[in-house]
């Protein structure tokens, strides 16, 4: 069967890791058990967030809608990855490569500007905490989650409709993990040098340019904290450790990845492993353990799920 676009090649191969067998078992189990930790951490965080009233606030909204993309973004690779450990031909068909791709950056596109959205719902509350709840509106938290949504789709459909009109018809061979866009051109057998361009603009636009809104926001945060106390920053940087640290995981691979768009190497395939199973476990580890609020709320469900024990 060929390609969306006609293309020779119909399906890729996908290299992934090299090693003896039971390297693979035991990377097997241990990406199967990262997996777990991912769905059912992040899904604990988003029940945490319906189940408890007191976590009805901007803030937790838009944590639970940030723990969902997680969710889908280490589904759309993670599954595939396990399941290719343990096979010797791990091949992804053309249609399903350009579906798992677009996916991968539907979903990066909408957690970049979801950080950004975290980072105005704190500058919100630290900054002008009498107008929060009016600026942070529910009709606004809303309307920011869809933004994230539509921002993300578009980041990835402008790049889908430059790739797949590229014919392929040579190398089907992909030294990664999962398919990406820069590592499909580069399997083009057509002059691709200006789709090039046009992917490492828009994938390092929206990854350098969103990183950095979110340092000046964080700075600004700080700053204007930091006037208002007479240099007492702990407060403001108690609030902000988890957002900074969660940003820091995120866009660390991404900036690699994408900084250097068509790598020559294989390091970059361990930056996906990195973006796409480590930071989503992660994630719902560091909200519970640098969030008072989240705390409380485990507990208050742990008392409550004693006494209904014994009721």
């Amino acid at each position: 069967m060929d390609g969306l676009n006609g293309s020779v090649v119909s399906e890729f191969v996908l290299l992934g890791l090299s090693g003896s067998w039971e390297t693979k078992v035991i990377l097997t189990l241990t990406f199967s058990l990262l997996y777990l930790g991912i769905i059912l951490g992040n899904l604990f965080i988003v029940f945490l967030v319906i189940a408890d009233s007191h976590l009805h606030a901007p803030m937790y909204f838009l944590l639970a809608n940030l723990s969902f993309n997680d969710i889908g973004a280490s589904s759309t690779a993670v599954p595939r990855m396990i399941s290719d450990l343990l096979k010797e031909h791990r091949a992804i068909s053309f249609q399903s490569c350009m579906i798992q791709t677009c996916f991968i950056h539907a979903l990066g596109g909408t957690e970049m500007v979801l950080l950004i959205t975290m980072a105005f719902d704190r500058y919100a509350a630290i900054c002008k905490p009498l107008h929060y709840l009016t600026i942070m509106s529910p009709k606004t938290c809303v309307l920011l989650i869809v933004m994230s949504w539509v921002t993300g789709v578009i980041h990835a459909m402008s790049q889908f409709s430059f790739v797949i009109n590229l014919p392929f018809c040579g190398p089907n061979e992909i030294d990664s993990f999962c398919c990406d866009f820069p590592r499909i051109i580069q399997l083009a057998c057509s002059d691709a040098a200006k789709f090039e361009f046009v992917i490492a603009a828009n994938s390092g636009f929206i990854t350098i340019g969103t990183f950095f809104l979110l340092l000046l926001s964080y700075a600004f945060i700080l700053v204007t904290v930091w006037k208002r106390s007479s240099g007492d920053l702990s407060k403001a940087l108690g609030t902000l450790s988890a957002h900074i640290t969660v940003v820091v995981l995120f866009y660390t691979p991404c900036i690699f990845i994408y900084m250097w768009p068509f790598p020559t190497s294989s390091v970059d395939k361990y930056m996906f492993i990195v973006d796409f199973a480590i930071t989503p476990a992660l994630n719902p580890v560091i909200y519970t353990l640098r969030n008072k609020d989240i705390k409380i709320a485990m507990q208050r469900l742990s008392k409550r799920g004693h006494h209904d024990r014994f009721c």
